[in-house]
Protein backbone atom coordinates (compact mmCIF):
# COMPACT_ATOMS: atom_id res chain seq x y z
CA UNK A 1 0.00 0.00 0.00
CA UNK A 2 0.77 3.21 -1.03
CA UNK A 3 -0.04 6.60 1.93
CA UNK A 4 1.02 10.19 0.98
CA UNK A 5 0.31 12.84 3.31
CA UNK A 6 0.14 15.87 1.32
CA UNK A 7 0.72 18.78 4.19
CA UNK A 8 0.75 22.77 3.49
CA UNK A 9 3.85 24.50 5.11
CA UNK A 10 7.07 23.09 6.10
CA UNK A 11 8.16 21.84 9.10
CA UNK A 12 10.63 23.86 11.62
CA UNK A 13 10.60 22.58 14.62
CA UNK A 14 13.44 19.93 15.53
CA UNK A 15 11.10 17.40 17.64
CA UNK A 16 8.26 17.41 15.30
CA UNK A 17 10.88 16.40 12.18
CA UNK A 18 12.07 13.63 14.27
CA UNK A 19 8.78 12.08 15.48
CA UNK A 20 7.74 12.13 11.92
CA UNK A 21 11.07 10.74 11.27
CA UNK A 22 10.12 8.10 13.59
CA UNK A 23 6.92 6.91 12.26
CA UNK A 24 8.00 6.95 8.74
CA UNK A 25 10.84 4.45 10.10
CA UNK A 26 8.14 2.29 11.64
CA UNK A 27 5.81 2.75 8.65
CA UNK A 28 8.36 1.21 6.05
CA UNK A 29 7.55 -1.91 6.96
CA UNK A 30 4.02 -1.49 6.54
CA UNK A 31 3.44 0.98 3.18
CA UNK A 32 5.52 2.88 1.04
CA UNK A 33 5.61 6.54 2.71
CA UNK A 34 5.84 9.86 0.98
CA UNK A 35 5.33 13.59 2.75
CA UNK A 36 4.80 16.01 0.25
CA UNK A 37 4.93 19.53 1.55
CA UNK A 38 3.61 22.54 -0.88
CA UNK A 39 4.07 25.91 0.34
CA UNK A 40 1.94 28.01 2.86
CA UNK A 41 0.66 31.23 2.05
CA UNK A 42 1.17 34.46 4.43
CA UNK A 43 -1.98 35.16 6.16
CA UNK A 44 -2.14 39.07 7.04
CA UNK A 45 -2.87 40.12 10.67
CA UNK A 46 -6.58 40.96 10.50
CA UNK A 47 -6.86 39.47 7.06
CA UNK A 48 -10.29 39.69 5.63
CA UNK A 49 -12.74 37.18 4.44
CA UNK A 50 -11.77 37.31 1.09
CA UNK A 51 -7.96 37.38 1.46
CA UNK A 52 -8.36 34.25 3.53
CA UNK A 53 -10.48 32.85 0.82
CA UNK A 54 -7.57 33.32 -1.69
CA UNK A 55 -4.85 32.23 0.36
CA UNK A 56 -6.81 29.00 0.58
CA UNK A 57 -7.63 28.58 -2.85
CA UNK A 58 -3.91 29.26 -3.90
CA UNK A 59 -2.82 26.27 -1.76
CA UNK A 60 -5.51 24.48 -2.71
CA UNK A 61 -4.11 24.96 -6.04
CA UNK A 62 -0.63 23.56 -4.62
CA UNK A 63 -2.06 20.50 -3.36
CA UNK A 64 -4.38 19.01 -6.39
CA UNK A 65 -1.10 19.30 -8.26
CA UNK A 66 0.04 16.31 -5.88
CA UNK A 67 -3.11 14.62 -5.93
CA UNK A 68 -3.10 11.66 -9.16
CA UNK A 69 -5.69 10.25 -10.26
CA UNK A 70 -5.57 7.28 -9.27
CA UNK A 71 -5.63 8.68 -5.41
CA UNK A 72 -8.24 7.79 -2.51
CA UNK A 73 -8.21 11.26 -1.16
CA UNK A 74 -8.65 11.64 2.99
CA UNK A 75 -9.08 15.42 3.63
CA UNK A 76 -8.50 15.95 7.46
CA UNK A 77 -11.21 17.97 7.60
CA UNK A 78 -13.76 19.76 11.74
CA UNK A 79 -16.42 18.40 9.59
CA UNK A 80 -15.28 15.22 8.82
CA UNK A 81 -16.47 11.87 10.50
CA UNK A 82 -14.58 10.82 13.61
CA UNK A 83 -13.42 7.41 13.69
CA UNK A 84 -11.87 5.23 16.46
CA UNK A 85 -8.30 3.44 15.55
CA UNK A 86 -9.95 0.26 15.25
CA UNK A 87 -12.11 2.24 13.04
CA UNK A 88 -9.58 3.80 10.87
CA UNK A 89 -7.30 0.59 10.49
CA UNK A 90 -10.48 -1.22 8.96
CA UNK A 91 -11.00 1.89 6.85
CA UNK A 92 -7.38 1.63 5.40
CA UNK A 93 -8.02 -2.16 4.90
CA UNK A 94 -10.90 -1.88 3.35
CA UNK A 95 -9.78 0.72 1.02
CA UNK A 96 -6.98 -1.71 0.28
CA UNK A 97 -9.31 -4.68 -0.33
CA UNK A 98 -11.73 -2.40 -2.80
CA UNK A 99 -8.37 -1.43 -4.83
CA UNK A 100 -7.49 1.50 -3.56
CA UNK A 101 -4.20 1.34 -2.30
CA UNK A 102 -3.22 4.85 -2.92
CA UNK A 103 -4.07 6.81 -0.23
CA UNK A 104 -3.31 10.22 0.52
CA UNK A 105 -3.94 12.32 3.26
CA UNK A 106 -4.20 15.98 3.02
CA UNK A 107 -3.44 18.82 6.31
CA UNK A 108 -4.33 21.96 5.39
CA UNK A 109 -2.97 25.25 6.58
CA UNK A 110 -4.07 27.40 9.01
CA UNK A 111 -7.08 28.57 7.37
CA UNK A 112 -8.05 24.93 6.49
CA UNK A 113 -8.53 23.36 2.89
CA UNK A 114 -10.52 24.84 -0.06
CA UNK A 115 -13.69 24.25 -1.45
CA UNK A 116 -11.83 22.65 -4.58
CA UNK A 117 -10.10 19.95 -2.30
CA UNK A 118 -12.68 19.01 -0.13
CA UNK A 119 -14.72 18.78 -3.30
CA UNK A 120 -12.08 16.42 -4.64
CA UNK A 121 -12.03 14.20 -1.27
CA UNK A 122 -13.47 10.81 -1.65
CA UNK A 123 -13.47 11.22 2.66
CA UNK A 124 -12.91 13.27 5.41
CA UNK A 125 -11.70 12.41 8.20
CA UNK A 126 -11.87 14.71 11.76
CA UNK A 127 -9.71 13.52 14.44
CA UNK A 128 -11.41 16.23 17.01
CA UNK A 129 -13.58 18.57 17.32
CA UNK A 130 -10.11 20.76 19.20
CA UNK A 131 -7.73 22.78 16.74
CA UNK A 132 -4.53 20.86 16.44
CA UNK A 133 -1.75 22.74 14.86
CA UNK A 134 -1.10 21.87 11.47
CA UNK A 135 2.19 20.85 11.79
CA UNK A 136 1.32 17.90 14.86
CA UNK A 137 -1.50 16.50 13.00
CA UNK A 138 1.07 15.32 11.29
CA UNK A 139 2.63 13.53 13.91
CA UNK A 140 -0.74 12.43 15.00
CA UNK A 141 -1.81 11.19 11.77
CA UNK A 142 1.05 8.98 11.12
CA UNK A 143 0.97 7.41 14.59
CA UNK A 144 -2.44 6.92 14.04
CA UNK A 145 -1.94 5.11 10.53
CA UNK A 146 1.20 2.93 11.87
CA UNK A 147 -1.32 2.18 15.40
CA UNK A 148 -4.07 0.89 12.05
CA UNK A 149 -1.71 -1.24 10.63
CA UNK A 150 -0.52 -2.71 13.42
CA UNK A 151 -4.29 -3.30 14.14
CA UNK A 152 -4.90 -4.74 11.22
CA UNK A 153 -1.79 -6.86 11.42
CA UNK A 154 -2.87 -8.41 14.48
CA UNK A 155 0.12 -6.60 15.87
CA UNK A 156 0.26 -5.64 19.96
CA UNK A 157 -0.98 -1.92 20.16
CA UNK A 158 -1.73 0.33 23.18
CA UNK A 159 -5.65 0.76 23.76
Amino acid sequence: MNISTICVGKLKEKYLKQAIDEYSKRLSRYCKLEIIEVPDEKTPDNASEKEELLIKEKEGINILKHVKDNMFVVTLDLKGKMLSSEELAGFIKEAGIKGNSNIAFVIGGSLGLSKAVLDRADFSLCFSKMTFPHQLMRVILLEQVYRGFRIINGEPYHK
